[in-house]
Parts: structure tokens; sequence; C-alpha cells
């Protein structure tokens, strides 16, 4: 039976489920919220750990005090320090008077970072001095002031591994961890998607004046079997899109699978043996595997053209290339190489050639005929089309450079919804645009 303690507390943050590692996170941060202690919450976007932060604030003897929620990945580079620590006057362009930072006016309370993994090493080191002596220095300033600010802190990555490549100060990372707190992922909860869909269908009713969405057993068992990467807030909008549209509220097998996005279009679910990877990563590695299949295509079109190999050698060396297209063609494509065409010509009427007359030169386009004047040496010289061998251009930078550009030309140069086009934090879209000299 669920500790009244817990239910309790369900009820007063509206946290809605009873999986049990649901409970077990409650329960931590239960515990460690009557102490002063650092706490770290881990756990993926949009799963819900504001949420932990606030309980811990509310059950503490800091519950009086102020609690500040901040994004480190949505403050610039260049304004986190000023924004956390304050500065003085004329200490930067644009500093006509000082300003207090966030954790001067928070004494006495609570400030949740979110996004920790996202702040920068320079920033690292000032709230590692936060941490340990309980003190820190504006911007512009040398002079030392005292604050007691609790710190709770919150990351979706592997911290631990951004600190194996240099990316997050090891001494902060343990220092943060004092206590962790796992919130489980939606897909990890079971049957809580359907009592949090039936929360959410139920509010929306409310809004739109409408009545409640119900599901059908088919239906709610493919809501329930949904990897969901959004995690909640991604069930969230699908409770709100389906209660504003739909017309018969009594939810079907194939309206479900309607609003549920394929989970093989999905780069967030997709199977890859390197674990942790995000989107952008994913969608990296795709377009590298591509660029190297291009580039192992060249080379055996390069061999076939100069005759070193053969069709069948080729595919039998390369499986990787061909699998999925050789089972499609007919019995008769895969047996003999002089059916699979190689390229086009213009005039089919043959002249003969030998090879030796004219010996490949090197930088020479490659000249590729169909496959009888290639099994019979005979070639058109006059007529053949030609494939110049150039360079594709795959480069990650130069296409997220475009892509950077585009935003900000859609969004009138406001950055802000520029970064939130992208799906990157502003922060990373400021160093995006000082790297490739877009701010000129």
């Amino acid at each position: 039976m669920e500790n009244r303690e817990i239910l309790s507390i369900k009820q007063r943050f509206g946290i809605i489920g009873n999986a049990p590692s649901l409970n077990h996170a409650i329960q931590v941060a239960t515990q460690v919220a009557a102490t002063d202690l650092t706490v770290m919450i881990t756990g993926e976007s949009g799963s819900g750990k504001e949420s932990f932060s606030k309980i811990i604030h509310q059950l503490s003897a800091r519950k009086h005090g102020k609690f500040i929620a901040i994004n480190c990945g949505a403050i610039p580079e260049g304004t986190i320090d000023s924004e956390l620590f304050g500065h003085e006057k004329g200490s930067f362009t644009g500093a006509n008077e000082a300003r207090k930072g966030y954790f001067e006016v928070t004494d006495g309370g609570t400030i949740f970072l979110d996004e920790i993994g996202e702040m920068p090493v320079e920033t690292q080191a000032r709230l590692l001095r936060v941490l340990e002596n309980k003190e820190f220095i504006r911007v512009g300033s040398s002079k030392v002031m005292k604050t007691d600010v609790r710190v709770v802190a919150a990351t979706n990555v592997n911290l631990l591994k951004n600190v194996q490549k240099g990316k997050f100060r090891e001494d902060l990372y343990y220092r943060l961890n004092t206590v962790p707190i796992q919130v489980p992922p939606l897909r990890e909860r079971g049957n809580d998607i359907e009592l949090l869909f039936r929360k959410f269908a139920t509010d929306f009713a409310e809004q739109y004046h409408v009545q409640p969405l119900s599901l059908t057993a088919e239906s709610k068992q493919i809501l329930i079997n949904f990897p969901f990467p959004g995690n909640i807030r991604q069930l969230k909008n699908l409770a709100e899109q389906m209660s504003a549209l739909e017309l018969d509220r009594v939810v079907e097998k194939q309206t479900m699978l309607k609003y549920l996005p394929s989970t093989s279009n999905q780069l967030a679910v997709l199977e890859s043996d390197d674990k942790g990877l995000n989107e952008r990563d994913l969608l990296y590695k795709v377009l590298f595997d591509m660029r190297q299949d291009m580039t192992d295509l060249k080379k055996i079109v390069l061999q076939l053209a100069k005759g070193n190999t053969n069709i069948n050698s080729v595919i039998q060396e390369n499986p990787q290339l061909f699998s999925g297209v050789m089972e499609d063609q007919p019995a008769a494509s895969k047996s003999t190489p002089t059916e699979t065409s190689l390229a086009v010509r213009q005039n089919t009427s043959p002249v003969n050639y030998t090879p030796t007359t004219r010996p490949p030169q090197e930088n020479q386009p490659i000249i590729i005929t169909n496959d009888d004047d290639y099994q019979n040496n005979t070639y058109d010289i006059d007529n053949m089309v030609e494939v110049e061998e150039e360079e594709e251009s795959l480069s990650i930078e130069k296409k997220e450079k475009e892509l950077i550009i585009k935003a900000l030309q859609k969004n009138n140069n406001k950055r802000k919804y520029a970064a939130q086009d992208l799906g990157i934090s502003e922060r990373t879209l400021y160093r995006k645009i000082k790297q490739y000299e877009l701010d000129e």
C-alpha cells in the first residue's frame, strides 16, 4: 500500500502516477529536503525534474525564502556570469548601473540550476566557490560577498562523460552530486501514462468546453507501449491536440496511431550502438555514414571503369552497400553482369575502339558506357556521357552554417526564436554565430 506521506506530496504538487521508480524519487526528495545538502536531479527532457526541485524547497527550512529556477542553456555564455553573480557599473559594455545576481537576491533561499551541463567552464569555477565557501565576486569587482543559498541542479545528459571529455569540472560534479535523484522517463512508468493522459484530457476538455476523451482497450495499449522520447511534455501536447481536433470522443486504435509518430522515423528512438547520443549526434552519424558509402561507391565505379574488377566480385566484397537492392531485382539480373546497366549513352551506334589505343590518364574524367560496350571493349568516344569525378560537399559545418543563416533570416535576426527553431539553446546559438562570424 502506498505511503500516506508520498500520497500527500503527490496531491500537493500535482504529481500523478504510482510507478515504484517515481515513488522512490519522491521519497529521496522528501528525505533530503530537511537537510541543506546539494542535490543533483537527473532525467530526460520533459520528465518533470523541476517538480522535484520545488518539493525539496517547499519541504525545507528555506520554504519562506525565494525560489528561482534558471535554465543555464538559455543564458548566453557572455552574460551568464552577470546573471548569476551580478556586475558593477561599467564592468562591460552596456553595464550602465550595478546589478545584483541571482545568488545575491536569493540569499536564504533555493536556486534550481536546470541544464547544468550547458554551463561554461569558467562559470563552473565561480559556482564551485559558492558551494564550498558560500562566497562570490561580482563581475568587474574585487569585493568578496557572502550568500547562503541552497543549490539544486538538474541535467538530461551524462555529466560523468562530460567530465571525461573535459567539458565539466570533476570537482564540481562530485560537489553537486552529493544526493542524486533519478527521475524515471515516461516509457518506464507503465500505466502512469494512461493516468496522465486522462488527467490532461480532462483539463483540456474543461478548457475547450468539450467532453473528455476516453480510450478503448487497444488504443490504451498502444499509448502505454509508445516510447515517448519527449516524455510528459510530449504526452500533454498529444492530449491537447486530440482534445481540440477529434470529434469522436472515444479514441479508437486507428485514431491513436494517426496522432503518434512512427518510431522508425524518430531519431530519438533509433536503435544505436552509441548509447546516449542526442538527435543531432545521431543525424551527424547518419550523414557521415552516407558520406563513407558514397566514397566507397566512387572507388568501385573507378575500378569498374578501369576493368580491374567485375560486378559479381564487387557485390560479394561489399554486401553492406547492396543489401536491400539486389534482393528486389529479378533473378536473371543477379546472374549476369551484362544485364546490369552501368551508364547511359546518347548514341547506341558503336565505334570499335580498344582501350589500349587511349590509355586512361591521371585525373581524366571517368567514362562509363553501357554493358554491351563494356564487355566488347567498344566505345563511342564522341557521344559518351562524361561523369566528372568531383568531391561531393557533405560538410557538416557548412550545412550547420546554412541552417543558422536561414533560421536567423526567418526570425528577423531574433536569436531567441531562431534557437527555438533550430532546437538548440540560445547560448549555443551565440557561440555558433561567433564561430561562423555571422555577427559581422
